[in-house]
């Protein structure tokens, strides 16, 4: 059999397993399912794209921009509530997910595949679900500091005055880092958290996003900054001399941080039952290996998962990844209060390594 033809093979049993699985094929309907998401399009479009071709519902997806996309949808979200447009927000991060279930504009919903997933990464009120997940990770210029005794270890290495002016982060009030940042309120405390971020305001060079961060590093800008594992590998595949350590593993070490994707069934949706659909689409493990093995790299969080991100062998990993226990909930929380902070002490138009 021609490689072809295995590949179609493989896609047709593929498609007959998810119709198996994910409650439908004797039911499909020729209506439409909006999603927002803010996964990069590149990544998302083509599994939604798949989703619509096997179960015959229209997806109309809505992206948005790269500096303010999760704030910016969930807002959208919050703005339409007399009258809402979207099914299922496809978050690429938690923080503003569970934004909105504060404001009660998420819709319960137990998924057949929610057992599959460790309890850090669910809602036990079924109302968002974590999957895909990327890790905040140093990224480290293997040129400024070729030798790894010499590399930074812990995400407070980003404190260390050592390191003045060599290392960078994105500005904390968007995406992941926003996330990162009020994970340490949460788990730190107030006065640990602003004594440590108060510090890095100091030390670091602030950046607008993951992305430039790792860029900077890669250039030989900083000698390493703090990032997202998507962001990151892709310096790697691109031949930029950069390495990432997966920071705070070892016994005293706090863990990485995790950072899901989240999915939530969005309350008085115009078609909550094919958001429950694409739900239980997008929680396979299928799905979240197909996003492993795609340029992002996520790490699949889903038990029944065969594949293990590739960012985790580039970091070097021995054994098992040591993760942060974190309650995304209590952080979330945190974030109206610690909000203003931030944007005191991380000014837009901040330091920076550009005139």
């Amino acid at each position: 059999m021609e490689p072809d033809q295995k590949q179609a093979v493989g896609r047709f049993w593929f498609v007959s397993l998810v119709c198996l699985l994910v409650s439908g094929c004797l039911s499909r309907s020729g209506s439409e399912v909006v999603v927002y998401t803010a996964l990069d399009k590149e990544f998302s479009e083509p599994v939604l794209d798949d989703f619509q071709e096997v179960f015959e519902i229209s997806v109309l997806a809505k992206f948005d921009v790269e500096s303010n996309k999760t704030v910016g949808l969930a807002n959208e979200i919050i703005n339409q509530a007399s009258r809402q447009r979207c099914d299922v927000f496809w978050n690429n991060e938690i923080l503003h997910t569970l934004r909105l279930k504060k404001q009660g504009l998420l819709r319960p919903y137990k998924s057949p595949l929610a057992d599959q997933y460790p309890s850090l990464f669910t809602s036990p009120d079924h109302d968002w679900y974590g999957f895909a997940a990327r890790a905040r990770v140093l990224i480290v210029n293997t040129d400024l500091l070729p030798n790894p005794k010499e590399w930074p270890t812990s995400v407070v290495d980003l404190a260390d005055p050592r390191w003045k002016d060599r290392c960078g982060m994105a500005r904390p009030l968007f995406g992941t880092t926003a996330t990162h940042a009020a994970v340490l309120f949460s788990d730190w405390g107030e006065e640990r958290a602003m004594t440590f971020l108060d510090a890095v305001a100091e030390n670091a060079k602030i950046e607008g996003g993951n992305k430039q961060v790792a860029t900077n590093v890669a250039r030989g800008r900083y000698s390493f900054g703090l990032t997202d594992t998507d962001d990151a590998i892709i310096e790697i595949e691109n031949g930029a001399p950069v390495a990432i350590v997966f920071p705070d593993q070892g016994a005293e070490g706090m863990g990485v941080l995790l950072i899901p994707n989240t999915l939530a069934l969005i309350k008085d949706g115009p078609n909550s039952g094919g958001g429950q659909r694409l739900i239980d689409y997008l929680l396979q493990s299928e799905v979240e290996q197909r996003l492993a093995a795609g340029p992002s790299a996520q790490i699949p969080l889903n038990r029944n998962s065969s594949t293990r991100s590739r960012v985790e062998l580039q970091g070097g990993l021995e054994g098992e990844l040591k993760v942060m226990e974190v309650n995304f909930e209590l952080a979330a929380e945190a974030w109206p209060k610690i909000t203003p902070y931030l944007e005191a002490a991380f000014p837009l138009g901040g330091r920076s390594n550009l005139p």
